[in-house]
Order: structure tokens, then sequence, then C-alpha cells
């Protein structure tokens, strides 16, 4: 009887009520369902309670009490009824615990959303009938065919058979006899056991990594990439697909080779000359194993298991061939039987123009086959179970046969055939014993033919195990798309879905290695490719623990992440052994496509511990950077950008990103005066941070959604930043509209500022010509270098233009009604155009806009003075000066910032002027010598120094009126301040605007009227030295609290900056950033 897990509320008999019967009450649920909240047969749907607003409060009427479906809990006489309970799904609008909840979205077996966080805290409904039935539409799609169900392969037949017959190769029949003959019986022993720690520590790592999650078809690649990300795995799986593919060749040439031999001996010629013979019937195998593999897997598994046959076959003879004590015959050729001595003589090493070490790289490569059963992972039932359990047995089974056959070799065999009086006897010409006769498990044998058909199906299966597993790896990484053009090469076709055209690949570069007819030179170069895949899998499950990901829980435990950094260091140290020349080659290889996939950037992302450990690297740093006290010779600026879209102000983000690129911190702000769901929060960041990378800005982005411009920029500054990566400059556009806006606008801006100062952060404001806004093209510029010199336009190109503004026109008015549903929310994930058309450029082809072009598009779109006033930052600044305007003292900051422009390229034809006050007329000179010997102290270079000593002269009459004329709205009588306006909200704001004015009252204006000339004055000198500058930098006047109106501070920076080249105020917090000291 299945026990269901809902607990109820007692079934009571009121008074009224008869037996049998539920008085009618609520029923408190207080568990889990057996149908885990969504019933066998239900796919999950918020369709069964969109509309009941009160489903989390289940009540039920009166039902017939029935005894046989009653359960006595907790030993008890409590009765309880279930039957005629609904699904629990109709009680909540929560979902319960599900696998298909945590699949990728593109599983085969069918991802299913469950309620997202705005559905469930009553944000956002709208989307739910679409979302459950895109979830219901994506599973019937993604389900596959019951009767087209793939063939899938068990530990045994799938990793277990491969890895034997590939580890069981020719070393085991032609070499391992030699091996003994040089080593002895000890280091022959301690050559296979060496062999097998290398591969044993690879498995162990390897089935942590396999064992961490689902695995899918790519073997070694699939786990590399997955846990060091697309760099390594992509290098790794195209050497391992190489490799593998030339592989066929050489054991096709090695089975090529003994079947000339043998033909040789019979007396049979195809061609005159031996090494067509070898190439011949080289391709003529290869031919055969690509038919092989091009008729299914599942017969290519049938074909191994046979080869695996003779093998066990081919062994046991030889076996059984050691205990028939020899004739003659043997004798003479040096199988002498089981002799005690003899194991005594052949147990220390003989080496004969080798060393241990020369031996080592020679048997090695029969221990490369670990990774035959791993690279059809996605031809496994279970790989996380079979890779395993069958590599690791697959070792010890090999290592064992390995060792006793290398005892048996020694213990029955001579190293060499020797006369009484010591020298060597021939055989049929030929010298005798282990050093000299490959053949001796053929002599030892009952039937010698038998070990020629070991050895032939040794050649066989290594060859076809490596065709089979070439194009499997290569068609993982064509589907991941890490390199160009080789995506055709991807798709797979049958029930298994079979990759034929790397298949045909496989066979093509298999043919040109037969072709060479002698692979001697590839070899070490194979062996090393290997070796590398290995090295990279056991440095993953190394740093995937060193990361301490929380995503690495492998259910495989016997693991050590020192013992797989060992294991990676053996692989690179046998690498080296093998052959020096050939591993130099392997790394000179994997770094190039390693670079190849870091300059593409695909665009993937599999939480690998790359990533992890960037993030853990990031968190010490940071902590370690707090503890470092500040110095004024390690201050760096860091730049909070209230840029609002950081595409609507390019210029802005620019001159930001040369103050801070490669030596500070830099932090788009953007303050939304609505509110916003997260859904529209995460399509605008997603869309700035886009436009960013394109714009090849090094920045973060910050979203703040509140009710007034002030508030969110109170709470950027405060709140930006972590430890000492914390903004200490604000920097803001110049309002050029001040005069025209609303009185609320104008006091948040000026409250801004001093909220800046407030805080204790510098301040910069920048304005231009033809200002900082350009959101209606700054979202079409991804970052274009504009020529200095644009040519005249002739009559065809001005209305090509007109057709190109045209074009804009359109395309961005379609934008700004998108922009509007983003930031109410309206939109649902099928009708929000901003999510599939003007933001992600990951979305396929067909759903792209002409919002997001290239370069070219962005400039037949947009005009050309537009486009060079929005990237009038990027390009090379004309040979000029940069003109910095140090009136006062606030720390160096006003020096610094100028300093640092002229270091950028972009700058570096621009030379620093300097101007400077004077306190008095007669110390011109002297002041002059005493700012030039400050600025050689500080080691800042620059062209002039200018002191100007004339500041307080009042300035000229007409300058005069024109100043009042642009401040006559503003002014009031002092009775007459008008109270703060409004806001949207209905709350007066009064504690962002604490002891700040708007307008100008009479009292103000005369106070300040000597600061008012002054600046004025400032204008005409500004007028006088500086109009032919490419960037003007002056302090920043400072706005004193409840001394200054808003008005009239932002009426002398309009008196400043009107008509001028690019102007930059700066004002530091009076904190020195300059020091001369060493």
């Amino acid at each position: 009887m299945s026990v269901s897990r809902f607990q109820v509320a007692k079934v009571t008999g009121d008074n009224g009520s008869k037996d049998g019967e539920v008085s009618t009450e609520e029923i408190a649920l207080n568990g889990y369902g057996e149908t885990n909240g969504h019933g066998e047969d239900d796919d999950y749907n918020h369709e069964n309670y969109e509309n009941d607003e009160n489903c989390d409060r289940a009540t039920s009427s009166p039902v017939p009490f029935n005894h046989q479906s009653t359960m006595d809990y907790n030993n008890s006489h409590t009765v309880y009824d279930t039957k005629n309970l609904k699904s629990f799904r109709h009680y909540t609008r929560e979902a319960l615990p599900r696998v298909d909840h945590y699949r990728d979205i593109n599983s085969v077996h069918g991802h299913m959303s469950r309620p997202t966080l705005d559905e469930l805290h009553g944000c956002d409904m709208s989307s739910t009938f679409h979302d459950s039935q895109k979830r219901k539409d994506r599973k019937s799609l993604l389900s596959p065919d019951p009767g087209e169900s793939a063939v899938k392969f068990g530990w045994v037949k799938g990793v277990l058979v491969r890895c034997l017959v590939n580890i069981w190769g020719v070393m085991l029949f032609l070499r391992l006899s030699w091996v003994v003959a040089q080593a002895g019986i000890g280091y022959a022993v301690l050559i296979v056991l060496f062999a097998s720690l290398v591969t044993v520590i690879t498995t162990l790592s390897m089935s942590a990594i396999c064992t961490n999650g689902e695995v899918r078809g790519g073997g070694s690649y699939y786990m590399i990439s997955r846990s060091l990300g697309p760099e390594f795995g992509g290098s790794i799986g195209v050497i391992f697909s190489i490799a593998n593919a030339v592989a066929v060749a050489m054991y096709a040439i090695g089975f090529s080779e003994t079947v000339s031999a043998l033909l040789k001996e019979n007396e049979i010629t195809l061609f005159a000359d031996e090494i067509n013979n070898v190439r011949f019937i080289g391709c003529i195998t290869v031919l055969l194993l690509l038919g092989i593999a091009l008729i299914g897997t599942e017969w290519e598994a049938k074909t191994q298991i046979f080869l695996l046959f003779i093998l066990l076959l081919a062994m046991a003879n030889f076996v059984l061939g050691t205990f028939i004590p020899p004739n003659e015959q043997k004798k003479e050729r040096g199988f002498n039987g089981y002799s005690l001595d003899q194991f005594v003589e052949n147990f220390g090493p003989d080496f004969r123009g080798e060393s241990f070490f020369s031996i080592f790289a020679i048997f090695f490569p029969a221990a490369t086959g670990i990774l035959a059963g791993a690279n059809i992972s996605g031809d496994l039932k279970d790989p996380q179970q079979a890779i395993p359990v069958g590599t690791m047995l697959g070792i010890v089974i090999t290592s064992l046969s390995y060792m006793s056959f290398a005892i048996l070799f020694g213990v029955t065999s001579e190293r060499e055939v020797l006369s009484a009086n010591g020298t060597l006897i021939l055989f049929d010409g030929q010298k005798q014993g282990l050093h000299h006769n490959y053949n001796m498990m053929s002599l030892i044998s009952l039937y010698a033919p038998l070990i020629t058909a070991g050895t032939w199906a040794a050649a066989l299966s290594s060859a076809l195990a490596s065709l089979i597993s070439a194009p499997k790896v290569f068609q993982a990484l064509c589907k991941d798309k890490l390199f160009p053009y080789i995506q055709y090469f991807g798709k797979g076709e049958g029930k298994n879905n079979e990759p034929r055209r790397g298949y045909i690949l496989a066979f093509l570069i298999a043919l040109a290695g037969c072709a060479l007819g002698d692979l001697n030179v590839i070899a070490p170069i194979i062996s090393n490719f290997f070796l590398a895949a290995y090295c990279l899998i056991n440095f993953s499950c190394f740093h995937a623990s060193f990361a301490k990901s929380l995503g690495f829980r492998p259910s495989f435990r016997y693991y050590n992440m020192y013992v797989s950094l060992i294991g990676a260091i053996l692989c690179l140290v046998v690498m080296f052994i093998i052959n020096w020349a050939a591993s130099l080659i392997t790394f000179i290889i994997c770094f190039a496509l390693y670079f190849i996939v870091l300059y593409r950037k695909p665009d993937v992302n599999w939480g690998s511990s790359t990533q992890a450990a960037t993030y853990r690297s990031a968190l010490q740093t940071a902590y370690k950077l707090n503890l470092v006290p500040d110095h004024i010779k390690t201050y760096r600026p860091q730049i909070l950008v209230l840029t609002g879209n950081a595409f609507a102000r390019p210029p802005l983000v620019d001159l930001s990103y040369q103050l801070a690129k490669n030596i500070g911190l830099m932090i788009c702000g953007h303050v939304v005066q609505a509110r916003l769901n997260q859904k529209a929060r995460e399509n605008i960041t997603h869309q700035n941070n886009d436009w960013l990378i394109k714009r090849k800005v090094k920045s973060f982005y910050t979203l703040s959604d509140d009710q007034s411009f002030v508030s969110g920029a109170k709470s950027m500054i405060q709140c930006t930043g972590i430890g000492k990566l914390r903004p200490n400059i604000l920097m803001l556009g110049y309002k050029s509209d001040w005069q025209d806006c609303n009185k609320q606008e104008l006091l948040e801006y000026f409250a801004v500022i001093h909220e800046a100062f407030d805080k204790h952060m510098a301040l910069c404001i920048l304005r231009l010509k033809k200002g900082l806004d350009h959101s209606r093209y700054g979202r079409l510029s991804h970052g274009d270098d504009v020529d200095e010199k644009t040519p005249k336009q002739s009559k065809a190109d001005k209305k090509a233009e007109a057709k190109d503004i045209e074009k804009g026109e359109s395309l961005l008015a379609a934008y700004d009604s998108v922009t509007s549903q983003t930031i109410s929310g309206d939109s649902s994930d099928d009708e929000s155009p901003l999510a599939t058309t003007v933001i992600y450029d990951d979305q396929k082809s067909e759903h792209k806009s002409a919002l997001v072009s290239g370069k070219d598009e962005e400039k037949s779109i947009m005009p050309k003075n537009i486009l060079s006033t929005i990237n009038q930052f990027q390009r090379k600044q004309k040979k000029s000066t940069i003109d910095v305007w140090w009136l006062y003292d606030d720390g160096g900051l006003t020096m610094l910032v100028p300093y640092i422009l002229s270091t950028r390229k972009q700058w570096s034809g621009c030379k620093l002027r300097i101007f400077a006050l004077a306190n008095k007329k007669d110390d011109l000179n002297q002041e002059q010598r005493n700012m030039a010997a400050l600025l050689n102290k500080f080691r800042i270079e620059y062209s002039d120094v200018t002191v100007i000593s004339d500041i307080v002269r009042p300035p000229t009459e007409e300058n005069r009126q024109k100043f009042n004329e642009m401040i006559s709205k503003w002014r009031t009588k002092d009775l007459d301040e008008e109270p703060v306006k409004m806001n949207d909200s209905g709350n007066d704001g009064s504690g962002d605007f604490d002891g700040l004015n708007v307008l100008i009252s009479e009292s103000e204006y005369l106070a300040l009227k000597n600061k008012s000339y002054r600046h004025i004055r400032l204008r005409e000198l500004l007028l006088q030295h500086s109009m032919d500058a490419s960037l003007i930098v002056m302090t920043l006047p400072m706005p004193r609290k409840g001394t200054c109106s808003a008005a009239l501070y932002m009426a002398w920076l309009e008196t400043l900056t009107a008509d001028m080249p690019p102007f930059l105020f700066v004002r530091g917090n009076q904190t020195s950033v300059l020091t001369f000291y060493s």
C-alpha cells in the first residue's frame, strides 16, 4: 500500500454528524504528497491556481468517510481521510522539489521551470500561462521518441571492454619480452607499476569529475572544458581528436607490417617495395574499419567483443605454452621452461644502449587507452557509474596481466642464447633470446598463428576504438562552437546521433597517415597528446577542489586534490621523459589553440573552476587590500559616473574610463525614477553591460530605482563598492537644461553635488559644447576611431546621409516604445522585444535586430557628425594643449587628472599648460617660479606656466549685463522664496534638500556679487587664453551650504563653460593626492 505523507486535520464526529462523515472544517496540510506536488501524469501548471487568491489556505467540503483509506499515525488511534484530497498543486502556488526544475534548459529530458519569485510574491502573474505552455511545448519537442531510442551501453560493454582492448595492444605481443630483456624482471614490473600509477591517479581524478553531475558526449574534452573552461577544453579537444585520428593510421600500419611480413614469408608479393605493401594494406584496413564505424556504434561494440575474445585466446595460448616442456628447437631459440636460476639471472637489468626512462618511454604508450570508454560518454547508460568502475577495473586487469607476462618471460626464457664458449648461437641466421627476438610469445605459445591473430586483434581493436573516439570528441567540440568553420562536422545522424561526417574526416586523416608509411616521428607526439589530456584531467580535479567551488560535489569520494596535482606533475614529467622535443611541440600547439579560444571569447558559461577561482582570488585580494593602510603614493582614482544608461552618454563614459583605465575603479551609476520589476532590471543591466563590453570599457554597472534622482544618487554614493574598492570621485555630466527644467530637477542636481562633498568625495563635472546626452544614438555606438579629418560631403553624400538618418530614426522610434515597456515591466517573456531583439546579441540570427549592429552598419545609420561627437574622446586628439586652471589647492586632484589624461594615447599630442592665480601683482615672477618648482617636484611635465595677476579686475559692463540677464528669472525678494516643489510621489523631499534653495534672493546676490564678478572675469581670461585648447580642466567652484543657491551656482558654471571647448571641472576633497616624497 502506498503511504501518503499528507497529514491532515483530525476526522471528528461533531454533535450532529453521522458516523462515517467528516464535519465541515478546514484541512491543514503539513507535509508532502506522494506525487511530489505535481501528480505523476501532470505537468506543473500555474493555471490551476491562477485565479485563486486564497489558494494557500486549503479548504474542503464534507466528504464520505472511508475506513479502507485510513491510517494510523504515531501509534495513535486517530483516523485520517486522504482518499478524496485533491493533488497538492491545487492548494498552493509553490512547487515541490523535482529533478526537472534543475535540468539544463536544453536537456533532452525536458526542463521545467519552477514559479518565479515575482509570481509567488505577486509582482508579475501576466506570463504564467505562456510560461507553462512553453514548458509543455519544450518538453514535447525535446523528449525522444520511444521508437527511436538510442542504443546505450553499460559499464562492461561500453567501458571495460574498450579499455581492455586498447591497453592490451601490440606492446604486449611484440615488445614486452624486449622490455624484460633490457630492464629485468624487477624493473619491468616497476615500469608497469609506474605507468599504472599515472593512469590510476588520472582515473581517480576522472571519476571525481564525471560523478560531479551528468556527463554528456565528448569524453575527456567534455570533462576538461566543463571543469577548466572552454580555453583548455577547446585546445585539448582538438589535439585529442587529431591524436586519435592519427593513431588509427599508426595502429593500421602496425597491423600492416605484420601482414606484410607474413606475406613475405609465404613469398606473396603485392608491390616490389615493401613500404608500398604497408601503405596499401593500411589504407584497405582503415577503409574496412570506416565501414564498421558507419554501420553504427552497436556493431562496433560487437566487433570489439569479438576482438577481445581473440585477444583472450591468444593470451591463454601463451600462458598454457609456458607449462609445456620445450623441445630442442625452442631451447636453441631461448625458451627453457620454468627455472629458478633463470628467474634470478633475469631479475636484474641488462641495459644495452637504453636506460630505465628510455624503456619506460617505449612502454608507456601501451597504458594510454584508459580514456577509450570515457570518449563515448554520450553512448553510455550511466556515465557516472560506468566510467569509474569500468576504467579502474580495466587498469587493474591489464596491469596484473602485464606484470604476470613480464614475470613469465623472465622465468622461462634467456636474454641471449650462447654456446659453451660464450659465442652467440644463430638460428636461421638470426640472433636468438629476449634481446633479439621480438616474437618470443609466438615461440613459447601452444599455437603460434593464434599469437599472430592476437597481434592483429590488438592492432585492429585499438585502431577501431580510436576511429570511434576521434569523431565523438570532435562532434562535442563542434557543437560548442569554440572554433570557426567546424560546425559542419558536428551534425549527428541516426538514432545514436552518429557523427558520420566526423568519421569521414578521421578516415581522411588516417589515410594521410597511412600514406606516410612510417609514423616513428609522429608516434611520440601522439603519446604526448594523450598525456597532455591526462595532465589536464588531473589538474581539473585539483583546481576544482582548490577553488572550493560549492558546485564541485562528486559522489566519488576516493580522490584527493593533492594526489591529483601529483598526477598532473607526473604526466608532465613523463611527457618530457618520452620525448622532450615532442613535449615542446605539444605545448606550443596547446597554447596556440588556447589563445585562439581566448581571443574569440565564445559565448559559453559552464560554471568552470576557473570562474570559481577568479571569485576566490578576487575575494581574498579585496580582503587583503582592505588591510592595507592608505598612502598618498598609492592613491588611485575610483570613479562613480552617474551616466544614466551608459550608452546614453558615451563621451562621459570614455573620458572617465581614460582616467581609470588600468589604474583605478570605474562604476557607471544609473538612477531610474520608476519602480522596476526584476525582469526589467535584468534587461537594463544586461543591455548596459553588453554595451560597455562592446565599447571595450572595463567598468561595472549599478542600477538603482528610487522615487527621486537625489535619493537614488545618495544610496549609490553611500553604498556602492566594498572595502577599499569604493568610489572616491563622483563624475557628473553638466546639466545643460538647467534654465528650462523644473525647479525640482535643478534642486536634485544641486543636492547631489552637496551630497558628494558631504561624503568627502571628489567631484568632476564635464561639459561639451554639443552636449552629453546621445541616448537617441549612443546605444548604436560600439566604439570606433573617427578620422581626424572629415572630408567635405557632396550633395549625393548628404542625400544618402539623410536616408541613413531617417532609417536610424525609425529604428530608434521602435526602440523607444520597447524601452518604455521594459521600464514599466508590462512585457512578458514572449512579448518583450527588448529581451529578444535589442539587448541580446547571443540570440538566434533570425531574432537579431538592426539595433544591435556592427560598426559598418553603425556608421551607415548615424550621421558622421553625430558619430564624431559620440566618439570624440576615443579618437586621437589633434596636437594642442590641455589647459589646467589650478585656481585653488584642492589636494592636487585638479593637477593629477590632466596628468593622467596626458599619459593616454588619445592625448599624447597634447601638452599641459598651467594657469594659476597670484596673490599680489608685485610677486608675479616669484609666484610663477614657485608654481614651476612645485610641478617639478611633483615630476609633472608641462609646456608653460602662466600666473594670472588681475583676477580681481572688474569684468566688462557687457559681460556683467549678460550675467544679470541670465539670472534675472531666478532672482526674488528675500520674502518671496518659493517652497520646495512637490515631487511625483507627493513627498516634499525636504530631507534631501536641507538648507538648499533654488531661487536667488536679493541678499544672496549682494553677498556673492564679488564672487560672481570673479567668475565673469575668469570667463574673459578663458576666452583670451584657452579657446584653442583640446580640453580645459579647472578647479570647481565650491558651493557653500546655506549661502549659495542652486540657480546662482549653475549660473557661475554656465558663465565659465558656455561655448567653450570640452570643459572638465575638478574639485578634490582637500586631501593630498600628490606628493614629492619618495
